[in-house]
């Protein structure tokens, strides 16, 4: 479930479908990751109709370490996501500047 102002918030009366994603990026790389991946979540937003949120996250504590937290209609939008030429595109693009990735699934209920 999902919390604002300490009241309980189900996002459009029903469970949405959660990615996290986490990298860790070659050093001197980072500022290219971060173009890219900003750009990622503009395209999943505006193209993508089951994508509802994208959010892009660096640590204070770990240079390189960047967090992804995006919000879908359901496993199937999520689908759509990995299929789309902008994702593709992305993915191809930092795959070599990328030392690991962990993509987690959750269920926001």
């Amino acid at each position: 479930m999902s919390y604002r102002n300490g009241r309980e918030m189900k996002l459009w009366g029903r469970a949405m479908f959660v990615v996290t994603v986490d990298f860790e990026v070659e050093g001197k790389e980072v500022e290219v990751f971060l173009e890219r991946v900003r750009r990622q979540a503009r395209d999943s937003l505006q193209k993508e109709a089951g994508c509802h949120r994208f959010d892009v996250c660096e640590s204070a504590a770990r240079p390189g370490r960047v967090f992804l937290y995006e919000l879908y209609d359901d496993a199937d939008a999520f689908a759509v996501h990995l299929a789309s030429d902008h994702f593709r595109d992305f993915d191809r693009a930092v795959s070599s500047i990328v030392r690991s990735k962990t993509v987690d699934t959750w269920m926001l209920t």
